[in-house]
């Protein structure tokens, strides 16, 4: 007698209908799982039988055999434990196969027959709507998950005996259904950018970074509040639209880290990883295929706080996803890509001591470990950074001062009206949601330049010898400020801000003074400086510099 069921296996962020053929025929009693099962979905065979023996049901003693197809899909987990055991009954006869056709079906058993959660039940649900199927029967606690995907039956069971009584009409559960689009909800508290004291220079790197999506190296001595910077910029950035949450939690989803109250990631990511990970652990992959920080930071953050000291291997992976916001996994018998639209912000130290170059300290690092530990940054890394900020210690009137620091719902407003000109910008270019992310076609034709801006970009790409993809990389950041700022063009204010955020490769920050970007002749942003006085440097709201 042979049953069918259908369950879902990881494919990427993806699901893939997978279908569970159990047989049972005359024979010794014999358990047997085919189809390319690995770890626990090899094991399942014995939680099964225990769950079923424990729930009442007895089972007849015949050979049975259970292939889970396609066989060239390497089925990970224990989420096909629940549609193995209810496939195993309607070949036992023990209930009807014909309701099983309507639902996709994933859990994990305990040995008393309740049903545990799993690991990627959103890919799972969207695999079911994309099927044609009527629903999800999962387990109770991923139910809210579920639920996200519109016009899907989600069926909570907590048990196989609530499971089994369904199917049989005998006791109907109740469908949950999403109602309507769920907002990502107000934001949680977070800190406040107000809490940082000086380095008006960085929050309004950061600020443009956050308006037009761009990657940030901050160097500088230790104290210098690059760390303390970093962690705010998640609270300038603004809300995930839906689409963009639902993305982000796939990720959390096939990774199991949503937490047990939360079905939907409503804060953007932010990642902070210590220097000793690895490649795998970066990008993804291993035995398992798993997503790495770049792919757990998707439309969030990814902050590499002490840049040089990450492993070499591990800072050149980063190249390609960078470019592309995904990352192509090629494995012998499958090949898998995982999204990674992050904006990447760094931070370093001068040298290894964090004093080479700073007024009143003495460094004590020789000339050429100096050099060494700049040459761990390649420059095709730095290529791929929009904004390079040095930074400078922060002086005893402006920790004393009695003044209130912009606090981050004033850089928050200034990037959300900004993101919305980009939004209105890019309408008609699907995938695009920010200024970095522009296609080269693109850029020519939203970026307008002034004579005198243009004259600009050419003389810093003929003196400075940039290439062609910080050619690019600097309109792209000039758009952002003139978006900031309300410009109907790019301006020279906006060319100029945007060829001094590339000076800093490993030549120029060597030979730097502290007064600004490394080997620019002006600070990062001279209509900034020109702030009044006793503002401590700071943009007075409204100001259009």
């Amino acid at each position: 007698m042979l049953a069918r069921v259908r369950s879902g296996a990881l494919m990427g962020i993806d699901a893939v209908v997978v279908e569970c053929e159990v047989d049972m025929a005359l024979g010794l009693p014999y358990f047997n799982v085919v189809g390319l099962p690995e770890g626990a979905a090899r094991e399942s065979k014995v939680r099964v039988v225990s769950a079923l023996k424990n729930s009442g049901f007895d089972l007849p003693q015949k050979r049975i055999t259970v292939n889970l197809a396609p066989a060239d899909i390497r089925k990970e987990g224990a989420a096909f434990e629940l549609p193995i055991a209810l496939g195993v009954l309607a070949a036992a006869r023990l209930m009807e196969e014909e309701p099983l056709a309507h639902y996709l079906f994933g859990g994990e058993l305990s040995l008393d027959g309740s049903i545990k959660p799993i690991r990627g039940v959103l890919p799972l649900a969207v695999a079911a709507r994309n099927g044609g199927f009527r629903g999800v029967m999962v387990p109770a606690a991923n139910a809210t998950e579920a639920a996200l995907v519109e016009g899907l039956q989600v069926l909570p069971v907590a048990h196989l005996r609530e499971a089994v009584g369904h199917l049989n009409g005998s006791a109907p559960l109740t469908p949950l259904m999403r109602a309507a689009t769920p907002g990502v909800g107000p934001r949680k508290a977070t800190a406040d950018m107000a809490d940082v004291r000086g380095q008006p220079e960085l929050k309004l790197a950061l600020e443009l970074a956050a308006a037009g999506g761009h990657n940030v190296l901050m160097a500088g001595p230790p104290g210098s509040g690059k760390t303390m910077l970093a962690r705010r910029l998640p609270g300038i950035l603004p809300e995930m639209t839906f689409d963009e949450a639902l993305e982000v939690t796939k990720v959390y989803s096939i990774q199991g880290l949503l937490g047990d109250e939360q079905a939907l990631m409503r804060e953007r990511p932010f990642r902070a990883p210590h220097h000793t990970l690895s490649d795998a652990g970066l990008v993804g992959g291993g035995p398992a295929a798993r997503p790495g920080e770049l792919s757990l930071a998707h439309h969030g953050v990814l902050f590499l706080d002490e840049l040089p000291e990450f492993r070499k291997n591990v800072l050149e992976v980063l190249r390609q996803p960078l470019e592309e916001g995904a990352i192509h996994l090629a494995r012998a018998n499958q090949h898998i890509t995982y999204p990674c639209r992050v904006m990447l912000v760094a931070a370093m130290n001068p040298c290894p001591c964090g004093y080479f170059n700073v007024p009143e300290r003495t460094c004590t690092c020789p000339e050429h470990r100096v050099f060494d530990y700049h040459s761990r940054v390649s420059g095709p890394l730095l290529d791929r950074i929009d904004i390079t900020v040095q930074t400078r210690p922060v002086e005893y009137h402006q920790l004393a001062a009695k003044s209130q620091e912009l606090p981050s719902h004033y850089y928050r407003q200034r990037v959300e009206a900004a993101r919305e000109r980009q939004r209105a910008r890019f309408q008609d270019a699907p995938g695009v949601h920010c200024n970095a992310q522009m296609p080269s076609h693109l850029l020519r034709r939203y970026c307008v330049l002034s004579s005198r801006a243009e004259q600009m970009l050419e003389l810093a790409v003929r003196h400075h010898g940039l290439s062609a993809r910080a050619h690019d990389r600097i309109l792209k950041l000039a758009l952002t400020r003139a978006d900031l700022e309300g410009h109907g063009r790019i301006e020279d204010v906006d060319m100029q801000l945007a060829v001094d955020c590339r000076m800093l490769d490993r030549r120029g920050w060597l030979h730097a003074n502290t007064q600004g970007l490394a080997g620019a002749s002006r600070p990062i942003a001279p209509s900034w400086r020109a702030a009044p006085a006793d503002s401590g440097g700071r943009r007075p709201p409204g100001d259009k510099a």
